[in-house]
């Protein structure tokens, strides 16, 4: 049974006072409407921003909000009650929910940013996906090298040092180059429309055995580089196909439904910082059909790479994003409890109720699915831009 949102668990603790934007789907248009909150309501703010790629790339998206009314759609609370997973016939498919905070942006993403989660990842490299193997060696390489990692710099000279040290035990590995060198991994998450919002099902590949979800901040950047916000995101996560091979990234991170982001997005002002962020600690919670629960967490203040950095490694000279991004930042969660049988490690189950929650970003609320009985994704950018312009909003 799909929890029922609410304002209490859905929005910040502080969010009378925040600014949260967000995208609507309503029925009578069959399309989606950009949204902001504003005093318990949901106010459709489409005719001054079509998209949300055009409000976050504004040279004053607070500005626009404020000299916009807007249309009043509903209350948040009735908003969040309708949210869903709709292809279960829970919901009122005649009233408005809400969806992914973004539309036109590139969704990127970095890994092994945190040491908790790059020692994982040298795990599972060395037990090729196999998490009884990867029981077997956690111990042997969390002694020779977890108590090194976690406050080296990366690219510093000290993290040099450290990689000679590592490749003459032959413990050296392609996440530790990204994890301590110079450069972070940056990849692309999933494809521009595909993300899902809170209330949809999140998908698990179904020949995949070892699985977890993975909490994190996702920054919102403007195609001039620009943090001008934040959300949450579940990076869903195929442990077995990554530990194979890095060159199966692509299927471990890219399947229907396997971006979460929302409930809504907090713009940056004057009482959310970029220091906000830094300091940010993300709770999570996996709840089973069969009982099981799970509770663990991440913090950004143990991020290994300052998050402006992050963005001037993805989006530069060498690169650019003309419709702007959302950058996963990454976690420090990795999962070894055995959920069944010893050395098994965690893994999903369909039907659990996944939480992310931050008190200043809220609670995205999402249930496991397979890839292939999750909602398909139809609504692509081609959709998009038709139904905007049958609206008259393009």
């Amino acid at each position: 049974m799909f929890p029922t949102l609410t304002v209490e668990n859905t929005l910040p603790t502080d969010g009378a006072n925040a600014t949260l934007v967000g995208r609507v789907w309503l029925p009578e248009v069959a399309g989606p409407a950009v949204v902001v909150v504003r005093d318990g309501e949901v106010f459709d703010v489409s005719r001054a921003v079509a998209t949300m790629s055009e409000l976050i790339n504004a040279a004053d998206p607070r500005a626009i909000l404020q000299n916009n009314v807007g249309v009043k759609i509903c209350s948040v609370a009735e908003l969040l009650a309708n949210t869903v997973p709709h292809n279960d016939g829970a919901g009122d498919n005649q009233k408005p929910w809400l969806l992914t905070p973004i539309d036109l942006q590139t969704i990127k993403a970095n890994g092994v940013t945190f040491a908790a989660s790059m020692l994982e990842r040298v795990i599972e490299e060395k037990a090729m996906g196999d998490p009884v193997v990867a029981d077997e060696i956690r111990d042997v390489i969390n002694e020779k090298v977890g108590a090194n990692l976690a406050e080296i710099t990366p690219g510093s000279d000290e993290a040099e040092r450290v990689k000679q040290v590592l490749i003459e035990q032959d413990m050296w590995s392609q996440y530790l180059e990204v994890g301590i060198g110079p450069y972070a991994e940056v990849f692309t998450k999933a494809p521009t429309m595909s993300s899902v919002g809170a209330g949809f099902e999140v998908g698990i590949h179904p020949e995949s055995t070892w699985n977890n979800p993975e909490p994190e901040v996702v920054l919102v950047v403007s195609a001039a580089g620009k943090i001008v916000g934040a959300t949450l995101g579940n990076d869903v996560n195929l442990r077995d196909f990554e530990g194979r091979s890095a060159l199966l990234l692509g299927k471990a991170k890219d399947n229907n439904a396997s971006a979460a982001l929302g409930p809504f997005i907090r713009l940056v002002d004057d009482g959310f910082g970029l220091d906000d962020i830094r300091q940010m600690d993300l709770a999570m919670s996996v709840d089973g059909e069969d009982g099981y629960h799970l509770s663990d967490g991440s913090s950004m203040k143990f991020i290994s790479r300052d998050i402006e950095d992050l963005v001037g490694q993805t989006i530069s000279r060498n690169h650019q994003y003309p419709d702007g991004l959302v950058l996963y930042t990454g976690t420090m969660f990795a999962p070894t409890d055995d959920r069944g049988e010893k050395g098994s490690g965690f893994t999903h189950k369909v039907g659990d109720i996944v939480r992310v929650s931050s008190p200043k970003l809220g609670t995205l609320t999402n249930r496991v699915n397979l890839t292939t009985k999750a909602p398909e994704w139809v609504f692509g950018v081609g959709a998009l831009m038709k139904n905007l312009a049958k609206r008259g909003l393009v």
